[in-house]
């Protein structure tokens, strides 16, 4: 595909639906909220949103466990609130991507329900149903991602089903090819509904073991981890023959023009990139987490970069991630200071930026009281500091009650911090978060060797990490200082420069000579001359 395709050159927003504007006042944010705020997301400058689960659900993990694939939950409204956002959506240029959950169903689907009713039910081989091994005890050694065995026990029919997740989220069989024909149709129900595209839940647990083998211990396991740790995950996950569905999956899609097929997949690079698939074939983004993942450290992060951009097959377009759902926020991580030079970072790299909404105003760390834990994961496995409620709670609109989120009780605490921390305050504070991510965004629209242009890494010392992009004769150079020291350093060849930005927003314009000066916490970027 060309390089001005929509989502290379695009930025992804992902929406926590739950938590990103109530409409109705129950606490919960829901689809006519978020048609409430695309012009905020016009004006932010954004090019697609993702959406994380609205079917149909009990809510076992909000969401993550479908009920049904061609519904919306009522919490988050129906299917003509849904038409028409995404037919707002389209008018103002905006695409929509959907979350999709193949790898699970809720125990309350009706295929799941058909599948425990008899063994000789015909959709009893959608699932994973195994005896009990040979002394009595469980199927195998495969543990839950949420901690606890991953095999519960049917007693009407005397079998152990597979859930990797909740108990109320059994495994799909997906070597059975019916499931294959329904989940494509599910697919096509919102692509013929003008959906732009699918972020895939947990794509590569989709295949596993056709011999159900024991995981070979973590001989690394320490006991503050988390219990799925405890063995490697050789056999219940990234098996070869997922590769077939992925692809499968992508043909479905390319049903449909300019459509994409994004990948969640939790692994090292040289494995990430393999869902990729042949010729590229597989997913058009692997979800590339690894910035999450590395200590904010220049080397590691300049190392990082180098051998991604060496992993990637011929053709295959990189992507970056600084959070999501599921992990920490950037601001919790690093520090406020630090999350500007992130912004930088995240938006200057070679390939596809996913934002997580809330990131631009800086939201950190929120403390959540026991009392108001919400995540099955913490709920699990308490004391671990393993829940996700603290990166799922409340965006910030203003500063009247509840940050005009909702005008009930928010379904999670807010942070505390939201009266100083909100879009409508940091929309008039010119050197604010919310301003510098504007700004990065707009300047990666006028310059296309920051959208699409070559990456080359400068050599560097230190806490600073340095780059140059590249397209025909512009050369743009990004220069990070990840420490708390001011930093001196020389362009490279001999040339001069031009500050495009800084993260503080208090340059611009001015001319450098062949040396440049990073005050600390700080990025730049420049324009080079000669």
């Amino acid at each position: 595909m060309p390089e001005t395709t929509w989502w290379k050159r695009g930025i992804v927003y992902q929406i926590y639906p739950r938590s990103f504007q109530d409409s109705n006042g129950d606490g919960i944010g829901d689809l006519k909220g978020i048609r409430q705020r695309l012009d905020y997301l016009m004006w932010f400058g954004i090019d697609a949103l993702w959406i994380s689960p609205i079917y149909i659900s009990p809510m076992a993990d909000f969401g993550y466990d479908v009920a049904d694939y061609c519904g919306i939950d009522p919490i988050f409204g129906t299917l003509e609130d849904f038409d028409h956002l995404i037919e707002e959506a389209h008018a103002k240029g905006l695409k929509l991507i959907l979350d999709f959950v193949p790898n699970h169903t809720s125990d309350q689907h009706p295929w799941f329900q058909e599948s425990r009713s008899s063994r000789a039910n015909p959709k009893r081989d959608w699932y994973i149903w195994r005896d009990p091994a040979p002394d009595g005890g469980l199927p195998n050694n495969w543990i839950s991602n949420f901690g606890g065995s991953a095999w519960e026990w049917d007693e009407a029919t005397e079998q152990y089903y597979y859930n990797a997740f909740l108990k109320e989220q059994p495994d799909l069989n997906w070597r059975n090819p019916e499931v294959r024909k329904a989940m494509y149709d599910a697919l096509r129900f919102w692509l013929n509904r003008g959906v732009d595209g699918f972020r895939v839940d947990v794509i590569w647990h989709l295949i596993k073991d056709a011999e159900f083998r024991d995981n070979p211990p973590n001989l690394g396991f320490q006991p503050n981890q988390a219990e799925i740790n405890r063995f490697l995950q050789v056999y219940s996950a990234d098996q070869p023959e997922v590769h077939e569905v992925v692809s499968e999956m992508r043909r479905v899609l390319e049903e449909y023009p300019e459509r994409v097929l994004i990948g969640e997949i939790y692994l090292p690079l040289e494995r990430l990139v393999t869902y990729y698939g042949q010729n590229l074939s597989g997913a058009h983004l692997p979800f590339n987490f690894q910035l999450i993942h590395t200590a904010w450290n220049a080397r590691q992060i300049a190392a990082l970069i180098n051998e991604y951009e060496d992993a990637l097959p011929e053709g295959g377009w990189p992507n970056w991630v600084l959070g999501n759902h599921d992990q920490p926020r950037i601001g919790a991580r690093v520090g406020p200071r630090q999350a500007r030079v992130a912004a930088m970072l995240l938006l200057t790299l070679r390939g596809t930026p996913t934002m997580y909404y809330g990131d631009e105003i800086g939201i950190g760390k929120v403390e959540i009281p026991p009392e108001a834990v919400q995540d099955p994961w913490e709920k699990n496995e308490p004391g671990l500091g393993l829940g996700r409620d603290p990166q799922r709670t409340p965006m910030h609109w203003d500063g009247s009650a509840q940050s005009g989120f909702t005008r009930g009780r928010p379904w999670l605490p807010l942070d505390p911090r939201y009266p100083s921390c909100h879009v409508e305050g940091l929309r008039n504070e010119p050197t604010s978060i919310l301003m510098l991510y504007r700004r990065l965004i707009e300047l990666r629209r006028q310059h296309m060797a920051l959208s699409i242009g070559r990456y080359k890494p400068i050599p560097t010392e230190g806490d600073v990490l340095a780059y140059e992009r590249q397209h025909k004769a512009e050369r743009l150079l990004v220069a990070l200082n990840l420490g708390e020291k001011p930093h001196t350093f020389l362009l490279p060849d001999g040339a001069t420069g031009r500050v495009l930005l800084s993260t503080g927003l208090d340059q611009g314009g001015e001319t450098t000579g062949a040396q440049v000066h990073l005050r600390s916490d700080e990025g730049l970027i420049i324009a080079l001359q000669g």
